[in-house]
């Protein structure tokens, strides 16, 4: 039997092939693929969302809700769907979600949107490096002419430049609409490129990334400006209702986010939140965002304070959440079916999703941070989080 997995060049995506190559994996490793095999997706769908098609990998789906929202793309109650295998997950982001609700929703807002390509340019040396600058920005309106000629929805915002030794970092800022638009840009950028190296004399070469776009990893400039949606969702909590449903003071809440802040500070977190990568995750494969995005997606900044009557003010920002509502796996069939749930299929809906991950993210916060100082933390997760 040949190494070679098993493909047809005139139509890969067929269940035919699927189970060519589920028989060939269950030779070669001696496996039964019982349930990888058993799905209700049409093979035919999945082209252009993977390739070597075998099967599905089920993760459970669980529900929270209703979460009440306050935005200005989404408003009102949402049940959330979630994917996750991590026990105790869906009970505690709905203990948050009721919190949430009964004081009142969750305001949340959409403050800044940019997708990058980062090309860098080579020069001989430093000044022709920084007269190559100066000439980007002179004729912007060209180069973004250039850029938008190979999209109808993404658009050139603008370009940052950095400088070091002859090179010159170019952090090329799109939006994108309802997709997440990393290939978007990186075409678009690739044919300004291209014009560039045409239009100006001097250059050695290009890179289409000199990594300043940080594709699918925290990074530094994208907590300060921003990565995907910029979105900031705050609530002002009862002191009364906190201690009624999470047992636990507005006092003593802030109090320990002054301890856990030095902590984050000390660690190097790129988050001085608890486990925003628990909801993005969970929301992202529900709906079919990329979960690879989750790496930049849940960088967080918590911010908490106590007002003059004493409740507890709590906010987060999520400076790089990546998420679309069109393209990519949100076609496919159960993903469609997450995003109808929460109407946010198709045009015109990827604010209204951001701000309902941003609210389901502040729900997971204070809920697990209540968890930790109340003390039920560990008793939550043997009570419900051990599979065994």
């Amino acid at each position: 039997m040949s190494d070679r997995i098993p493909r047809d060049s005139d139509n890969d995506y067929t269940e035919k092939m699927a189970e060519q190559r589920r028989d060939f994996v269950a030779q070669k490793t001696a496996t039964t693929l019982n349930h990888i095999g058993h799905y209700s997706v049409d093979p035919a769908l999945t082209a252009g969302n993977i390739e070597n098609f075998i099967g599905v990998a089920q993760v459970p789906m669980g529900l929270i809700g209703p979460l009440l929202v306050n935005g200005e793309h989404a408003n009102g109650e949402f049940y959330v769907p979630m994917a996750t295998s991590e026990g105790t997950l869906i009970a505690s982001y709905n203990r948050g979600a009721r919190l949430l609700r009964e004081s009142g929703g969750v305001k949340v807002t959409v403050v800044d949107d940019a997708m990058q390509r980062a090309p860098v340019f080579i020069f001989n040396d430093a000044r022709e490096a920084r007269e190559f600058g100066l000439w980007v920005e002179q004729n912007f309106e060209q180069i973004a002419a250039q850029a938008e000629t190979t999209t109808s929805s993404g658009k050139l915002r603008n370009i940052e430049q950095y400088a070091a030794a002859r090179m010159r970092y170019l952090r090329f800022n799109f939006t994108t609409g309802d997709a997440a638009g990393q290939n978007m840009v990186g075409k678009a950028t690739f044919v300004a490129c291209e014009w560039i190296m045409k239009t100006y004399p001097g250059i050695q070469r290009y890179m289409l990334s000199g990594a300043m776009d940080t594709d699918k990893k925290h990074s530094q400039i994208n907590t300060l400006h921003s990565r995907g949606k910029r979105v900031v969702a705050e609530v002002v909590i009862p002191n009364a209702l906190l201690e009624k449903v999470m047992g636990v003071s507005a006092e003593v809440l802030f109090k320990s986010r002054q301890i856990t802040q030095v902590g984050s500070f000390m660690a190097g977190s790129s988050s001085t939140g608890a486990h925003a990568a628990n909801g993005i995750a969970a929301v992202f494969i529900a709906t079919g965002q990329d979960a690879a995005n989750v790496a930049e997606s849940s960088s967080s900044i918590v911010y908490a304070d106590i007002n003059a009557e004493g409740d507890y003010y709590l906010s987060i920002t999520l400076p790089s959440l990546i998420v679309a509502t069109y393209g990519g796996g949100t076609g496919l069939p159960t993903q469609q079916e997450c995003l109808n749930m929460l109407d946010c299929n198709g045009a015109g809906k990827v604010n209204k999703l951001a701000e309902i991950i941003g609210a389901t993210v502040l729900a997971g916060e204070v809920s697990l941070m209540s968890a930790v100082v109340a003390g039920d933390w560990v008793t939550s997760h043997d009570a419900l989080g051990r599979n065994r």
